[in-house]
């Protein structure tokens, strides 16, 4: 057998077991195994729906985890790009500055060591839950064989992710992408985002980009930001020019 056969065996079984085993645990495991066989220095997996509902799995690092967090809180960068398109997106060498799609993640990562991009859709059926993102302190393509295992290892992550519901965590529901707001790392993100709502008679996605513009705009954290608006401490206006209010 194969290294990733037995990753893929070794998920399986860990379905079949039950408990914290189908847990984030398990996808805890892919990633850690997709640092080793890819030539790769960190990797995570995040569910997601769109660019206002995503969730951070697990990441095998600290980088890993500040570029899913940048992500997140610009609403852009190749997570969202894997996404929305269903392919992978393929960064050899983040400072060419080829990523006009995401110009403010670019920038912003550039501040962690990171020199290449590697990210996979992950999906269950015929849903797209989730990304697995992947970077390396380098920059330099994947080959060919390198690719080919980096696909295998994203099935192997959507098996993975398939246990999670069965575990009680509630990360996804019976018909795709969503999350229980018990577990989410961004609850209060969700929570500022229906004040915002009902104060600014905006949808959603109209209140999220309210919040991020204004935490892009003043050099903080989005988290911190909806931390501010749940507490009461911080009143933002509709019109992202007038500030807060």
């Amino acid at each position: 057998m194969t290294e990733v056969e037995v990753l893929r065996a070794s998920v399986l079984a860990a379905l079949g077991e039950g408990g914290a085993g189908r847990g984030v645990d398990t996808v805890g495991r892919v990633c850690r195994a997709c640092v080793r066989l890819l030539p790769v220095d960190g990797a995570a997996v995040s569910v997601m729906a769109d660019a206002g509902r995503r969730e951070l799995v697990y990441a095998s690092d600290e980088v890993s985890t500040a570029l899913a967090e940048l992500q997140f809180s610009l609403g852009e960068g190749p997570c969202f790009e894997a996404h929305r398109t269903g392919g992978p997106v393929l960064v050899p060498d983040l400072a060419a500055g080829l990523v006009s799609g995401w110009p403010m993640f670019a920038a912003e990562a550039a501040g962690h060591p990171v020199g290449a991009l590697f990210t996979f859709p992950l999906q269950i059926g015929a849903v797209r839950v989730a990304t697995l993102d992947t970077y390396r302190a380098t920059p330099g393509p994947l080959t060919p064989a390198e690719l080919a295992t980096a696909l295998r290892v994203a099935d192997v992550a959507a098996l993975a992710l398939s246990g999670l519901q069965a575990d009680g965590t509630g990360w996804l529901d019976g018909d795709g992408p969503w999350l229980a707001a018990s577990v989410m790392r961004h609850r209060e993100v969700h929570q500022a985002t229906g004040m915002l709502i009902a104060q600014l008679d905006v949808s959603a996605a109209g209140a999220l980009a309210r919040m991020r513009a204004y935490a892009f705009g003043h050099g903080r954290p989005l988290a911190e930001v909806a931390a501010d608006i749940v507490a009461g401490r911080l009143e933002l206006d509709a019109d992202p020019g007038q500030g807060p209010l």
